[in-house]
């Protein structure tokens, strides 16, 4: 199978128009991605762009800081979902996480992920922004993401550099339990980096130079 059926193809930047969003649908059935990433704006439109392939919807609540009410989160969860997203990846309230308040943490991501599931077959990915976090605070929000019932933990935003990446799903892989799906993002800029990641147990990438990872890894596969 191509890397590029792990990938979710994302665009998230600040100025990213509908030229751009258009062209990363394009890319994303060209390439065989199992979906697009986009904000929340753009559903809709990547929706309509994507009406007969089988590439996914993927969109963002929360972003890219978790810092706003729950009630905000749930309406742009459920007119994501409405307006055509079937994955829908959340930030954890990372502030109120560092302040210890774990139960409204894990309210936030049950409230999403229960919506979520009961508007229909929608997979929800949790958020933790694992570069701010403490080797200890990443234990406890793998184990907020699993009782909260969320199908995915989701490393980054990708808005804060993460040297150490691959030691942090290290340790998710480590405290979550076996086979729970995690995805990597945040600086997956080549194929090397993203089969590493799949060997290590990743279930889904994020990525926006996906183009140059799908090429890597068929002038790997030749060079063999």
């Amino acid at each position: 199978m191509s890397i590029a059926k792990y990938i979710d193809h994302t665009l998230l930047k600040v100025d990213a128009g509908q030229p751009a969003i258009e062209r990363l649908c394009r890319e994303a059935i060209e390439l065989g991605t199992f979906s697009v990433c986009v904000n929340p704006y753009w559903v809709p439109f990547a929706n309509q762009a994507l009406e007969n392939s089988s590439v996914k919807v993927c969109t963002v609540v929360g972003f890219p800081l978790g810092a706003t009410f729950d009630s905000t989160v749930l309406v742009e969860t459920e007119q994501a979902i409405s307006r055509g997203a079937r994955e829908i990846d959340m930030v954890m309230n990372i502030g109120a996480f560092k302040s210890g308040d774990y139960d409204k943490v894990l309210s936030r991501m049950k409230l999403v992920t229960d919506m979520a599931h009961n508007l229909g077959d929608i997979t929800v990915k949790v958020i933790v922004e694992s570069a701010t976090l403490t080797d200890d605070e990443k234990r406890m929000a793998a184990s907020l993401v699993v009782k909260s019932g969320a199908d995915y933990l989701k490393t980054s935003t990708g808005f804060v550099s993460n040297p150490d990446l691959l030691g942090d799903v290290r340790l998710f892989v480590d405290a979550l339990p076996q086979g729970f799906p995690i995805k990597a993002a945040g600086g997956i800029r080549d194929y090397q980096v993203a089969k590493a990641l799949l060997d290590l147990g990743v279930a889904r990438i994020g990525a926006s130079s996906t183009a140059k990872i799908v090429e890597e890894e068929a002038a790997t596969v030749q060079v063999r």
